[in-house]
């Protein structure tokens, strides 16, 4: 067996091929790599080797030249990528482009330009409405059935998965304080989420529709969207999300191009609620995608949350997002809120786990409501490929330090 091979039913065989950024151990030159079973290929010397026309696209320290050309380019590479690695005759030439994956520093693999999240699970919204307004009629909102709800986050402190989280400082009031307090976060958690990177720009004052979606959008990766609850509580009316979100968003530093993912499209769940045209998917191809979450605590895996039940697709987030106009920049990246299932063992946040701390979950190293210091979450996820195989999807993790 070559060493570009990988064993069957390896998850990141050559059916995959996630792109990412990342520093051999003896060069500090950042480049673009497409993951192997355990090994990085090093896409730009592999294609300037083989006389590529595509090499100067992946002969860069970021993702975004490529993301910028578009879906023809993207096709072009991804048919060269699968070649390369499948095709015996190119045997030499790439092994002598793979990097081990344990030897090698792996980066944020592309610039993030604007940062959306979103708001797409009914399970999590009825959840969190459940924990916050038990006695209202209804734990939705009355805009949640008509519109994907989401905020504008902040595009700086998204970090590649592996980097330290510090815990956040700011105003928190608990219901028996008597005033404000300032000091770090005592209710720190996490997000399960799944973010879409945006490839091709487009023009201000000119909304994307439905059927733009996979011209505009290159590929998608796990993302924990830390939350401090505490600090959000108390900040949020009338304006939403501010400083309780906006210190640190994990991503995996592999991004899966969409294209590895069509044999995990599924149809999302029935709508309840009529939608407006723009929004409207009912005669559209199925705009869910069927990925199966794990979330760990420490090694211990907490939740498993299914994200072929968020009520709202990728699709519609983007249409919704500039359909006042908004323009997409290259490197936008938004991701689709918490992911939840139906069944307790699928809530993707500590909030729905525990129930807002009143049932603190049972870990071998103690029991948890929320974050402690030392903490590490980590985000793992597959998705079914074509003929049995499973399309990974490169992990994210972060581990909770104090101030």
């Amino acid at each position: 067996m070559p060493p570009f091979d990988v064993p069957e039913g390896d998850p990141f065989g050559p059916h995959n091929l996630p792109y990412g950024v990342f520093s051999p151990s003896d060069d500090a030159e950042r480049r673009v790599g497409v993951r192997l079973g355990d090994r990085v290929l090093d896409a730009g010397a592999v294609a300037a080797a083989l006389g590529s026309p595509d090499a100067d696209l992946l002969a860069r320290p970021t993702l975004n030249p490529l993301l910028a050309a578009g879906p023809e380019a993207w096709s072009r590479v991804r048919s060269a990528l699968t070649t390369w690695v499948t095709d015996p005759a190119h045997g030499a030439t790439v092994e002598a482009h793979l990097h081990p994956l344990a030897e090698v520093r792996l980066h944020l693999p592309f610039e993030v330009a604007d940062y959306v999240d979103f708001y797409a699970s009914e399970n999590h919204a009825r959840n969190v409405g459940r924990i916050f307004r038990p006695d209202a009629a209804d734990s939705l909102t009355p805009n949640w059935k008509h519109l994907p709800i989401g905020y504008h986050g902040r595009a700086g402190t998204v970090v590649v998965s592996g980097t330290d989280v510090v815990r956040p400082s700011g105003q928190r009031k608990g219901p028996g304080d008597p005033e404000p307090v300032f000091g770090p976060s005592v209710r720190l958690d996490i997000e399960a989420e799944v973010g879409f990177v945006v490839g091709t720009p487009s023009a201000q004052g000119t909304p994307v529709p439905l059927t733009g979606f996979r011209e505009h959008v290159f590929g998608l990766c796990l993302l924990n969207d830390w939350s401090a609850r505490d600090i959000q509580a108390w900040e949020y009316v009338p304006l939403g999300p501010f400083l309780g979100k906006s210190f640190a968003t994990s991503v995996s530093a592999w991004i899966t191009p969409l294209a590895a993912l069509e044999h995990a499209r599924v149809a999302p769940p029935e709508r309840t609620h009529p939608l407006l045209p723009y929004l409207d998917d009912s005669h559209a191809e199925p705009g869910g995608y069927d990925l199966r979450i794990s979330v760990a605590v420490n090694g211990e895996v907490v939740s498993e949350p299914p994200f072929s039940t968020m009520y709202w697709t990728a699709a519609q987030q983007l249409a919704h997002l500039t359909v006042n106009g908004a323009s997409l920049r290259t490197g936008d990246l938004y991701a689709s809120g918490t992911v939840s299932g139906p069944a307790e063992n699928q809530r993707g946040s500590l909030l729905e786990l525990t129930w807002n701390g009143r049932d603190p979950l049972e870990l071998p190293d103690g029991k948890r409501a929320f974050l402690e210091d030392g903490d590490v979450v980590t985000l793992t996820a597959w998705a079914p490929g074509a003929d049995g195989t499973r399309i990974g999807l490169g992990e994210v993790s972060g581990r909770v330090v104090g101030r």
